[in-house]
């Protein structure tokens, strides 16, 4: 007899007489069988018959089905289903042991209905309430893109029939302002009353805001120009603006509508200074009337859209009590840097790109007596001097025909004939550092430049670099002696990692030693301190405790130091 026949004898006869053969009816082996099977070689529980399952064993795998398909489908529990592991959502045939159950127990355990229940009901309405959150949130989104629309509608609509009514007023050059302001706001009204498009409120006042600096001012980077906060102004591409603000940069929320948006305010800005950009004149150096600095960069050089660059400068020029209120200097330093001024030292401000050289320039001329006659040089006029006698110069680019360019060297090479007490050039970048020595050197002291570099010796070294630029078969060594005997004074300055602008050097510049020209540090940057926990330098401007040797030059022009400025234990 083969082992299977063995085992089917083995269960009719533990079955009894008159019961059928079905596996499906018979009931579960007895330990007897079991001792059997095992008499017989194989193992007590290897049987194709299930094992008993408690009800609490029913509810948990009820449960666990529930969760497996939680996420796949909302749970539906209809009343007629309790006593079995459909009520929470598994399949039928997920749950093969609740028959058992009811044969062996005979009712189904209150445990295993509260947990199937419970699970289908619970997952369900979880992701039924996500699905619905959503969904909510994606008809906001569009709801608002369609509000967006709308207004963007509204606004053409109205900006072209404003320009029908207003026509040739918008360019009336005899009209102030303050009255086009006023006129352009009272048509916008009208025009806006006129409209059969419902708006709010709110709107509307954002309608007739955006509408009036698209044609009064420079479009959706208007109200960030009127931002105090907001130190500089970055335009890549008409969908791309970012500002700096407290010395970091961050997003804007605006944008241009395109790239022929992006142009008209860049027209706009620098038609009003004579000045053009196209395709055959790309680049451009500007200004706005407030003394902003700007620079608009257009294809095909920008490749990926019109770049426009605006620095602002405030309305208000900062004061050296603003200075000493950042940190950028202490009050011993501003003391020292007053002295020198009114000395008629030659000082060139030196530091990187958006260190505040242009700022440091404007509080040093604040030193300036008023009694001089000023002479200002610059590419794009942004100096904001307060004298009374003072003379603006500024360079002119070349024509479209590539004729009429008027540098900064012929402008320097002029103010000499103009009868200068100070001349003042806003940068040195080129040959025009060679005729800025020769007014040094002439009689014209006081001067005042600045000059990109990363120290004090850089400021040298880029100095006799571009005195090379001029042309002129100079040696070195002339150069340098030259250099010597025109600058006294260095004033460096630094932009930190956390947005802070500070001056790290004011240095003197002595002799020449050999083919060397000496320096001597009389107030250095002291960052031991380090950083506090928000990132923000921690060190000061300290003294060296060195005298500068030019104290006898400031002493021909009556103007005395106090020694203890230069005391290290003053600061």
């Amino acid at each position: 007899m083969s082992l299977a026949d063995r085992i089917a004898a083995a269960r009719r006869a533990n079955a009894g007489p008159g019961t059928s053969g079905s596996a499906a009816s018979a009931p579960a082996p007895t330990a007897q069988t079991d001792t059997r099977l095992a008499d017989e070689g194989l193992p007590a529980g290897d049987h194709t018959v299930p094992a008993p399952v408690s009800p609490e064993a029913a509810a948990q795998a009820a449960a666990r089905a529930a969760a497996a398909v939680a996420g796949k489908r909302r749970a539906d529990v209809p009343s007629d289903t309790r006593g079995t592991g459909r009520s929470s959502g598994a399949p039928a045939h997920a749950a093969p042991a609740a028959p058992v159950v009811a044969t062996r127990a005979g009712t189904t355990p209150s445990g295993s209905h509260g947990t199937g229940n419970g699970t289908g009901n619970g997952t369900g309405n979880g992701t039924s309430n996500g699905a619905g959150t959503d969904a909510g949130s994606a008809t906001r989104r569009i709801a608002s893109l369609q509000q967006q629309d709308r207004i963007e509608e509204l606004k053409s609509s109205v900006h072209v029939q404003l320009l029908k009514q207003m026509g040739p007023h918008l360019y009336d050059s005899d009209m102030d302002q303050n009255e086009l302001d006023q006129e352009v706001r009272k048509v916008l009204a009208d025009v806006l009353s006129s409209q059969d498009r419902p708006l709010s409120s709110s709107d509307r006042a954002r309608v007739t805001q955006e509408i009036s600096d698209d044609i009064l001012g420079y479009g959706p980077i208007e109200p960030y120009l009127r931002d105090p906060d907001v130190s500089e102004v970055m335009v890549n591409g008409h969908a791309s603006i970012w500002l700096e603000k407290s010395g970091k940069l961050v997003p804007a929320t605006a944008h241009f509508s395109d790239e022929a948006h992006l142009r008209r305010t860049i027209d706009k800005i620098v038609s009003r200074i004579g000045r053009r950009v196209d395709e055959s004149s790309p680049m451009v150096d500007a200004r706005l009337p407030d003394g902003s600095r700007v620079n608009a960069v257009v294809p095909p050089l920008a490749v990926d859209g019109s770049a426009l660059t605006i620095r602002k400068f405030a309305t208000d020029p900062l004061t050296v009590d603003d200075l000493i209120s950042f940190g950028s200097l202490s009050p011993q330093t501003a003391d020292f840097l007053d002295a020198c001024v009114r000395g008629r030292l030659n000082v060139i401000v030196s530091g990187s790109t958006g260190a505040g050289k242009t700022t440091t320039l404007n509080v040093l001329s604040s030193f300036i007596p008023d009694d001089e006659r000023i002479v200002t040089i610059e590419d794009a006029a942004e100096l904001q001097l307060k004298q009374d006698h003072v003379v603006r110069l500024e360079s002119r680019p070349s024509n479209i025909e590539g004729k009429g360019a008027v540098s900064i060297r012929d402008l320097v090479k002029n103010s000499l004939r103009m009868r200068p007490d100070r001349i003042i050039v806003g940068e040195v970048r080129d040959a025009s550092a060679l005729d800025m020595l020769q007014a040094m050197n002439t009689g014209h002291d006081g001067s005042i430049c600045t000059l990109h570099s990363n120290g004090p010796r850089d400021t040298l070294s880029r100095m006799e670099t571009m005195v090379l630029m001029a042309g002129m078969d100079l040696p070195v060594r002339a150069i340098r002696e030259q250099v010597a005997s025109a600058v006294d004074l260095i004033v460096h300055q630094t932009r930190f990692k956390d947005g802070s602008r500070r001056i790290t050097h004011i240095t003197e510049v002595e002799r020449m030693e050999g083919d060397v020209i000496t320096l001597q540090d009389i107030f250095v940057w002291d960052g031991s301190a380090g950083f506090d926990a928000e990132g923000r330098a921690l060190g000061r401007l300290r003294s060296t405790g060195l005298r500068p040797k030019f104290l006898e030059k400031m002493a021909y022009a009556n103007v005395t130091v106090d020694p203890m400025l230069f005391a290290t234990d003053k600061l």
